[in-house]
This record gives C-alpha cells, structure tokens and sequence, in this order.
C-alpha cells in the first residue's frame, strides 16, 4: 500500500497582526493619536489667531492641515513624525566626526606639519 503524503500548510491572512490597529488595520493608533496633538497644536491657533474671513481661513487651513494630517497618519520609514524626530535628534547629538587619511597622498614637511613644528624650524633655521 502507499501511503500517502500528508502536507499541513495552512494560509495565514495578511491582516493577522493587525488587531492593535485602527480603521481595519490601516493606521497605527500611535500615529492617530500623534496626528490629533500636531493638528490641534497647528490648528487651533490657525482657526482663533488668524485675522482672516471664515473662507479664506477654510482655505488656509484645509492647505496646511491636511498634508499635515495624511504626513503624520503614514508616518516616516515605518516609525511615526515623534520617533523619527526623535531619531534626527538622537543623530544630531551622538554623531561623530571622521578622519580619514587620504590614499595616494603624499603627507610630507611641507604643509602638514603642526604649527609649533613650523615654528621650532624657523628658529632653528635662522
């Protein structure tokens, strides 16, 4: 008899570890909640400081809001707008500075000498 082959493979949906998620998987609650602090942050001073008619303050804000909005719902790089800031800053304050030697250049007397050496030979010159 033979017997047959017996294969458990089983199909793992794509939204399986979606279930922290808002609007069926699409947005980050993390960036939800990021994009109603930045949109009241710029908003309310826009909607209450702005001397504008009501139109053209529609206009203002629904200009500045909204790719504000859709930028901060995505976020950057798979991170949101205050982790990827915080990223930027992170950079900024730990970077470090290379030094590297040129290749093929001749280091000689002439011009990389350190200032107290240049000195010392022109004593000992003259």
């Amino acid at each position: 008899m033979e017997e047959k082959e017996v294969k458990n493979v089983y199909a793992i949906p794509a939204n399986y570890t979606d279930s922290g998620k808002l609007l069926g998987g699409m947005v980050e609650t993390r960036n939800a909640v990021e994009t109603g602090i930045l949109l009241l942050a710029v908003g309310y001073p826009e909607l209450k400081w702005i001397p504008m008619p009501g139109t053209l303050r529609i206009i203002v804000m629904s200009v500045t809001l909204i790719p504000l909005a859709v930028a901060s719902v995505m976020g950057i790089d798979g991170d949101s707008l205050f982790q990827y800031a915080g990223h930027i800053c992170r950079f900024w304050i730990k970077r470090r500075k290379l030094h590297m030697r040129r290749v093929g250049y001749r280091y000689g007397d002439t011009g990389l000498a350190k200032p107290d050496q240049k000195r010392s030979e022109k004593v000992k010159k003259a």
